[in-house]
């Protein structure tokens, strides 16, 4: 393959992450917002935030969680997170036990409690275990925000008046992935400002 030809590649792949970005419009400013609103209520409560998805999904997942303990840009106390794709030995055990569908399920019916919050992530919206955890967290009367791309798929459909669907306008699964990092940390920025009085 020609060099010219890989270049072309390569430009491709920042061209259409543009295009994707740029039809990010006001519903996905309004859910992040929202589920921004949502996730502080519930720390506010001493409450906490748990996170969950699948290969990326699971990085953005932790690096949700990152942001929450550590901090985004702005210094405050570390904010109670966990991600339920972290601990290999209870995935695995879980897995092999109840089978993989209920990987992050079974987490959330142990850990979970009411008013505590369920991030998940999810780019086709059909991942069945995610879909198991957020119907676990439902029964816990635990809001749910869901990251999914276009169009939200089961977990859609799956979600109650008091979750948050933030659907990123891209069908291609990295594309959809690079507009969860963006608003992971729109997310938390809008978090730390809320919690900081704007200043974040």
């Amino acid at each position: 393959m020609s060099a010219a030809t890989l270049y072309a590649a390569v430009e491709q792949h920042f061209a259409e992450a543009m295009q994707t970005l740029a039809a990010v419009d006001a519903r996905q400013y309004s859910a992040l917002a929202d589920a921004a609103e949502t996730i502080v209520q519930a720390l506010l409560g001493n409450h906490r935030v748990f996170t969950c998805g699948n290969g990326g999904s699971a990085s953005d997942a932790e690096h949700l969680v990152a942001e929450l303990v550590g901090r985004l840009e702005a210094e405050r106390p570390g904010l109670p997170a966990l991600a339920l794709t972290a601990n290999s030995s209870v995935l695995t055990a879980l897995g092999n036990d109840y089978g993989y569908d209920e990987v992050f399920a079974r987490q959330v019916q142990t850990y979970g409690g009411a008013g505590d919050v369920l991030v998940a992530f999810s780019t086709s919206g059909n991942s069945r275990n995610v879909l198991a955890a957020v119907r676990a967290a439902q029964e816990r009367d635990m809001p749910v925000v869901a990251f999914t791309g276009a169009p939200g798929g089961a977990l859609r459909e799956q979600l109650g008046p008091e979750d948050r669907l933030i659907a990123m306008p891209a069908t291609r699964i990295m594309r959809a992935q690079e507009l969860h990092r963006i608003g992971i940390h729109a997310l938390c920025d809008a978090i730390d400002r809320i919690l900081l009085g704007g200043h974040a």
